[in-house]
C-alpha cells in the first residue's frame, strides 16, 4: 500500500489501482487490524473485489477514495453517491428519513420514499423509489477474522417509471447497529454494489 498523507481530512489510496481484473484482492486480518483507518471490501457490478480505505468523513457521510480517482459516498451504511465510475449514482433525496439511520429500530414493513438520480449507459435517469423493509433473520459473518452476529434486512424497492422491482440487502451488527455488509443497486435495479466493512467506524 502506498504511504498515506495527512491533512485535516486524510486522503488515502486503495491497495489496488484498478477496479477490474481476474483476481480478487485479499488483505490479511493482521494488516486490516494494523491500519488506523476504516476499511472495506468493494465489488462493483460483479467485477473484481478491491480494498478501499476511508478518505473523508464529512457531515455524517463517509467518502471512500480509490487510486482511479473514483469516490463512493456512504451514509448509515447506504451508498448515496458515486463519482468517476462508468455510471454513477448522482443523488438520493430524503436521507434524514432513511430507516438505516436507526437500524436497530427497524421493523418489518418499515417504508421509505425517496427520489434518486443516476446514469445508465451514460444517460441520466431519475425515479421515485418506494421501498419496504422485511426481516431476513440472523446471520453470523466472519469479517477480518472476527465473528459478527448480524440482523439481515431486505429492502424491496419499486419504481413506477421505469417500472422496476429489485432488492437491496443489509447486514446490521446486532450489537452496534452499524451496517457491516450490503448489496445495493446503484440505480433503479441496475449495477449491483457489494461491500463489507472490515474495520467499522468508532461510534
Amino acid at each position: 500500500m502506498q504511504g498515506c498523507t495527512h491533512s485535516q481530512q486524510s486522503i488515502v489510496d486503495t491497495l489496488d489501482s484498478t477496479f477490474y481484473g481476474a483476481k480478487d484482492v485479499t488483505v490479511s486480518n493482521q494488516q486490516i487490524e494494523a491500519l488506523p483507518y476504516n476499511t472495506m471490501y468493494l465489488r462493483i457490478n460483479d467485477g473484481q473485489r478491491i480494498f478501499v480505505v476511508l478518505g473523508y468523513l464529512e457531515n455524517g457521510q463517509r467518502k471512500w477514495l480509490t487510486q482511479d480517482k473514483a469516490m463512493l459516498v456512504t451514509q448509515s451504511g447506504r451508498l448515496v453517491k458515486t463519482v468517476n465510475l462508468p455510471d454513477n449514482l448522482l443523488e438520493v433525496s430524503n436521507l434524514p428519513q432513511d430507516p438505516l439511520l436507526n437500524a436497530r429500530q427497524l421493523r418489518d414493513g418499515t417504508t421509505w420514499t425517496r427520489t434518486i438520480g443516476w446514469t445508465e449507459d451514460e444517460r441520466f435517469r431519475s425515479a421515485t423509489v418506494v421501498s419496504r423493509f422485511s426481516a431476513g433473520g440472523e446471520d453470523v459473518l466472519t469479517i477480518a477474522g472476527k465473528r459478527v452476529r448480524c440482523l439481515v434486512w431486505h429492502e424491496n424497492a419499486h419504481t413506477d417509471s421505469p417500472s422496476r422491482d429489485w432488492q437491496n440487502t443489509f447486514w446490521v451488527d446486532a450489537v452496534s447497529g452499524q451496517v457491516r455488509q450490503g448489496r445495493q443497486m446503484l440505480g433503479a435495479g441496475v449495477l449491483p454494489i457489494d461491500f463489507t466493512i472490515l474495520k467499522p467506524a468508532t461510534l
